[in-house]
């Protein structure tokens, strides 16, 4: 069952790696500007909010196998319908309905039904390594898609094909890797996905703490949709005139960089705990983030970024575990949708206001505005959890 959900991490991974950066493009491509790139982006977050929010008031009454086959053929409808539409609105449309995800991250509805199925199939001292396992799986091959970017362009060299028909097929691409992650949600058990049949619940006795979190986690989820991947692409395309072959290589050794430190997230938070790994990991990536904004040349404005990726994502594998570790066994698919959803609320504003910043001209706002945010968020965490203990 972990099998499963670890090689469909990966697929979709892939998938959200390159299309994160051939989203701006595309759009481009199609006639469409800076400030489009980010309502479109600020849409696709609301849309997997509003899926979140569902799943986590109402997905108890369900087996999350069906929920999984559910969001699987979505991913593939969304594809389809990106590959087939060119006008905003429509584009708008299947972006908040779809599982586009622009960002770094995967703030789709697969996780918060992907984290409860690892939660009940492993006990408290393994499951910081698992959590880690999967973020380290879904790094590694986002990386692997970002590299993918650069297809487009050796199809319009060597097949003949206009730009935007040759981003269209990446976008069939996606819908292809839904319809493969669907099949392997078809081998779960219908049972429900925790192995020990702890039946969910909604948040009753944790409400108070996963609320906390949630609000604290909405802060950081706001900076980080700021500078969600797609518009960090679109950064790199303005200012520094990278080309997609260009700005997938660096994608990909981003990613390799933020893959690598992830394995090293269940050690740290052995030595340190859970809480002070998310913390002071972040920080200095945060500090990175703002020193990209000023950096005089490509080359260094590369080498920030490149440290960001090795650290700003080694709180990811602590935060999911420590969600699952304050909440009781029966409330872990709220209290993983309940977190998640402010988080994608919060994120979906950010891309606007980065596009409507890049729109007017003023290029190193949204990294300076994104990590200052980001840090504040990292001292408050720090201050407010330090000393709650996990309930495993």
């Amino acid at each position: 069952m972990i099998r499963r959900v670890l090689i469909a991490k990966a697929l979709r991974a892939f998938a959200d790696g390159y299309v994160a950066i051939l989203l701006p493009a595309y759009l481009l491509a199609l006639g469409h500007g800076q400030l489009e790139v980010g309502i479109l982006s600020t849409a696709t977050l609301l849309g997997s909010a509003a899926a979140t929010l569902a799943v986590g008031r109402w997905g108890h009454r369900f087996s999350i196998r069906l929920l999984l086959l559910l969001a699987g053929l979505l991913m593939g409808a969304t594809g389809l319908g990106f590959a087939s539409l060119s006008s905003l609105w429509p584009l708008l449309l299947v972006a908040f309905v779809g599982t586009i995800n622009p960002s770094s991250g995967d703030v789709s509805v697969f996780q918060p039904l992907e984290h409860t199925v690892i939660a009940g199939a492993t006990n408290a001292a393994n499951r910081t390594t698992l959590f880690a396992r999967y973020s380290f799986i879904g790094s590694l091959f986002a990386a692997i898609g970002a590299l993918s970017a650069a297809v487009p362009d050796l199809l319009v060299a060597r097949g003949n094909l206009a730009i935007e028909d040759a981003l269209r097929v990446m976008f069939v691409l996606y819908a292809a890797v839904g319809i493969a992650v669907w099949a392997l949600y078809l081998g779960l058990p219908r049972v429900k996905a925790d192995e020990h049949a702890v039946a969910a619940a909604p948040l009753v006795e944790s409400k108070a703490i996963v609320w906390k979190l949630a609000a604290l986690f909405s802060l950081d989820s706001f900076a980080s949709g700021i500078v969600v991947n797609s518009l960090l692409a679109l950064w790199l395309f303005e200012r520094f005139g990278l080309s997609l072959s260009m700005a997938g290589a660096f994608f990909f050794w981003a990613g390799l960089a933020t893959a690598t430190s992830q394995l090293l997230a269940p050690w740290v938070a052995k030595k340190i705990g859970l809480i002070n790994t998310m913390v002071f990991t972040h920080i200095p990536a945060n500090l990175c983030l703002i020193a990209a904004a000023f950096a005089p040349d490509v080359t260094s404005a590369l080498a920030f970024l490149l440290l960001r990726g090795a650290l700003s994502q080694m709180d990811v594998p602590a935060r999911g575990a420590y969600v699952m570790s304050v909440v009781t066994p029966p409330e872990r698919p709220a209290a993983a949708s309940f977190t998640a959803v402010p988080r994608s609320l919060a994120a979906a504003l950010g891309p606007s206001l980065g596009g409507a910043m890049f729109a007017t001209g003023m290029m190193a706002a949204p990294l300076v505005v994104a990590g200052s945010l980001k840090i504040i968020y990292d001292v408050a965490l720090w201050v407010a959890f330090r000393r709650v203990r996990e309930k495993e």
